[in-house]
């Protein structure tokens, strides 16, 4: 592989933005096709999930590692834009109505957008009817839904009925995550899937469009 995505994958994995934005300018400058480094950013988080599932890594760590991402996205996304890559699909993310809690949330788009997914992040605390705006306007594939508090994942219910009541289930795959989540609670309430962790997050989505 070429030195300059070497550089940009160890940037990642260190969580060395200085060094990830200076070999991402540079691998630009070299010509280098924005759809390899992509794939290069992919790879350097697919290690830190790893790292992160072999007790490696911890979430600071993992937090780190995803805003040395996102400082290369940021540089990227102009390249993707004007080559005309397309996303793999797309995601609107948040966090259910009573609940504040963002950090997994964001280190879960994060990782999303480095895997070659268009995401929206609508933040915290977003009611039912805010997720249903968005997915009536079409072209969403993937809503993700987000809960820190046992007192507010009943919330991600109340979502998944407000779909349903509006005629948009067959039109969108739902999936949830956050500490007191489980897969039964996913089954309980009619989602199509749940991860454990933001790693998960991205292969239990890439399983849902098919991409595995």
């Amino acid at each position: 592989m070429n030195n300059t995505l070497e550089d940009i994958k160890r940037g990642i994995i260190e969580g060395d933005q200085s060094l990830v934005a200076t070999r991402m300018k540079s691998a630009l400058t070299e010509g280098i096709d924005p759809t390899d480094i992509l794939d290069s950013m992919a790879q350097a988080m697919r290690n830190v999930g790893k790292l992160f599932e072999d007790g490696e890594f911890f979430i600071p760590e993992m937090l780190v590692s995803a805003r040395a991402m996102q400082k290369g996205m940021e540089i990227l996304q102009p390249s993707l834009t004007i080559g005309n890559v397309k996303a793999k699909g797309k995601i609107i993310i948040g966090t259910v109505k009573g609940d504040l809690h963002d950090i997994g949330k964001n280190l879960v788009g994060i990782l999303l957008k480095g895997a070659g997914y268009e995401v929206e992040d609508l933040g915290t605390d977003v009611s039912p009817e805010i997720f249903v705006e968005k997915v009536k306007l079409g072209g969403v594939d993937i809503l993700a839904l987000s809960a820190l508090l046992t007192t507010t994942m009943m919330g991600m219910k109340t979502v998944v009925e407000t779909i349903i009541n509006a005629g948009m289930r067959n039109n969108i795959k739902i999936i949830i995550g956050g500490a007191p989540i489980t897969e039964n609670f996913a089954t309980q309430i009619g989602a199509d899937g749940y991860a454990q962790d933001a790693s998960k997050a991205v292969k239990l989505v890439d399983n849902l469009l098919e991409y595995s």
